[in-house]
């Protein structure tokens, strides 16, 4: 019920207790009302101020402005208030529109408006009204305030004006400086965003006073620019460490994928006792996804569901792309089902599941879904049904909704749809369509694209195309050793020795080095990687001990190793060694003696699996009754009792 009287003779700090504790915007109409009974609503009254600042809480802008439009001539007060209001909803160009309003109503903007106008003027983009922002605080005398300097620094930081936010900041006096961690920590984050790690670490020792932020910004830099063992050293002489820092560590080791430590960051982190906010969860989760590990997956998905979590948002979205990814789509449909909100990214990731996985029916029956849930397809969306058409070889499909996407929704492709459009007509054998296709794009092919139509001239044994393909692709990218490795292999298969061992020693010549081969498999929740090659492995012997038996049980069942692609310039039998050293190979091996019999089997593979390896994969899995589902950097492959998910369309 509403309020009544009698009230407390402190009348007014009573009623601004009583806003500043409501809880509903309901309640909070009742106590405008009573204020307007008792004529306490009035341009200067700190009580006005409070109601537009609850209502803000509340997210009821619309409230907000209408109790600010009651007043003809507005207060500073009420300017401040209804400035920073808008700012906090991201409604910037109303901000914008207040504070150009406070000004031209002959009112001096204070130290509480000009930070939010600031702001709105960064997430504006707005160069010249930044310009204009700053010569009007220092006309004020208000630039030196603590709380707009650092928000004059902070928005040069978020224009991307890094030079100028260091200008301020080397012209802020001493005891400013001194005194204000805020604006260290604030151009530090703006040196590491813009990659000037260096300057940034300078600052950071020079620092008088330093807080758990500093180090988290300095972390980040160094993980943005890749240099991991700083980040490590760093983090761990930091003096004290919140769930922002163990965040930064998780989220940024799996994104320079050392997915492995960030896994084991997180672990450590819910050791020490630190709980995990939704983005340390969906990072831990991202790095699960990664490495293929599900049952470190599960366990990261245990915990959240045993500290309150959502399965919705960040959270939800990132459940459906580890199980996904790990190789159990129809536990990642679960989770999907069960979502209360689901956003177009949650969206995308299921259908990319579906798509990846080979089921193109369920990824065009989600995508149809989605448009019936009124949530509009955006170009992330059209790339994973798109997937799902190429993956299926279903032509005439793809090219409906890639039209649809342009014409319907007016969406405009991106290379990468442009990309998937010739994977679709290459795989399908209709190469002089993908070609026709590339010719009529309106933009100039990229090296991806040509390396695209390379692999489906490859898959066809299309020489004389794939020269064509291989020669704008090492145009684009002359150090990439895809195009050198493709080629050679092509011209060994189709037996043109001489042509193959030239561009190999071209490659050798300009020091182009071929991106290893490796493959992930989790057992008993540890995570072990293999090269091509590797004999590193603690059980090494009895990994290649186990892959000689397993080529042989093949041979007998059929199996012949397929030496094709291997250089003419050794021996048989070495051919077939060099084959036997592909990294998923060894993972399945190690599985076969690490796993209990009719144990599911999974491994991750960085680089397309090579026509021998998807053979004796298949054979294994009949030989030992076992589901062997393995991701390459292309698509899922389950096999199962000597037959492949993919039907040998991959």
């Amino acid at each position: 019920m509403t309020p009544t009287l009698p009230l407390p003779p402190n009348r007014e700090a009573h009623l601004i207790s009583l806003i500043q504790s409501t809880q509903s915007l309901h309640h909070l109409k009742q106590i405008h009302g009573l204020v307007l009974r008792l004529h306490l609503f009035f341009s200067g009254s700190p009580i006005a101020t409070q109601l537009i600042s609850s209502s803000s809480r509340l997210r009821s802008i619309p409230f907000a402005l209408s109790l600010f439009r009651l007043f003809p001539s507005p207060s500073p007060f009420l300017f401040d208030a209804i400035i920073r209001a808008l700012s906090d909803h991201s409604l910037f160009d109303s901000s914008l529109s207040h504070f150009a309003l406070m000004f031209n109503s002959s009112l001096r903007p204070g130290r509480l408006a000009f930070p939010f106008a600031l702001k709105s003027a960064a997430f504006t983009s707005r160069t010249a009204l930044a310009f204009s922002l700053h010569a009007a605080a220092a006309k004020v005398a208000l630039d030196l305030d603590f709380f707009v300097r650092t928000s004059l620094v902070d928005m040069y930081v978020k224009l991307d004006l890094v030079v100028c936010a260091i200008k301020v900041f080397d012209e802020t006096p001493e005891w400013h400086r001194a005194g204000n961690v805020l604006l260290w920590n604030v151009v530090i984050n703006g040196l590491c965003r813009s990659g000037d790690v260096e300057r940034a670490r300078e600052l950071f020792d020079v620092m008088p006073e330093r807080s758990v932020a500093s180090w988290n910004s300095l972390v980040q830099g160094l993980l943005k620019r890749g240099d991991l063992d700083a980040a490590v050293e760093l983090f761990e002489g930091m003096p004290e460490r919140n769930v922002v820092s163990w965040t930064t560590m998780v989220a940024g080791l799996s994104r320079n994928g050392d997915n492995q430590r960030a896994v084991w960051m997180f672990d450590r982190m819910l050791e020490g006792g630190v709980r995990a906010n939704e983005f340390t969860v969906a990072s831990a989760l991202s790095a699960c996804s990664r490495m293929g590990a599900l049952e470190s997956g599960v366990r990261v998905h245990e915990y959240a569901l045993g500290n309150g979590f959502r399965a919705d948002g960040a959270v939800g979205t990132a459940l459906v792309d580890m199980y996904s990814k790990c190789g159990k789509i129809e536990r990642a449909s679960e989770v999907f089902d069960q979502m209360e909100q689901r956003d177009v990214l949650t969206w995308t990731t299921i259908i990319m599941g579906w798509a990846i996985h080979g089921h193109w029916r369920r990824a065009l029956q989600c995508f149809e879904d989605m448009r019936c849930a009124c949530v509009k397809p955006d170009d992330g969306v059209f790339l994973a049904v798109l997937m799902a058409c190429t993956h299926s070889g279903k032509v005439e499909k793809g090219v409906e909704l890639f039209d649809s996407m342009r014409f319907d929704y007016k969406i405009e492709p991106t290379m990468k749809h442009y990309t998937c459009m010739v994977d679709l007509f290459g795989r399908a054998g209709r190469l002089e369509e993908a070609l026709e296709f590339m010719k009529a794009m309106p933009v100039e092919p990229d090296f991806v694209l040509w390396g695209a139509l390379f692999s489906a001239c490859r898959a066809h044994k299309n020489v004389k195309m794939a020269e064509l393909a291989a020669e704008n692709f090492l145009r684009l990218k002359p150090s990439h050793s895809g195009g050198y490795v493709f080629l050679s292999n092509m011209y060994s298969s189709a037996k043109r020795w001489d042509e193959a061992e030239k561009v190999r020693t071209t490659m050798k010549d300009q020091s182009v080095e071929k991106s290893p081969g490796w493959s992930y498999i989790e057992v008993r929740g540890q995570t072990h990687r293999f090269l091509a090659g590797d004999q590193s492995h603690p059980r090494s012997n009895e990994i290649h001990n186990r892959l000689e038996e397993l080529v042989l049980r093949a041979k007998e069942q059929g199996y012949e190793p397929d030496i094709d692609c291997v250089l003419h310039d050794i021996e048989e039998e070495d051919k077939e060694d060099s084959l036997e050293c592909h990294s998923e190979k060894l993972a399945l091996a190690f599985a076969l003696i690490s796993t209990v019999d009719r144990e599911e089997i999974r491994i991750v593979k960085n680089l397309r699996v090579c026509v021998d390896c998807h053979s004796l994969m298949k054979v294994a899995s009949s030989i030992y009754g076992r589901e062997i589902i393995l991701r390459d950097n292309k698509r899922f492959h389950h096999f199962k009792t000597g037959v492949c998910s993919c039907g040998d369309y991959w």
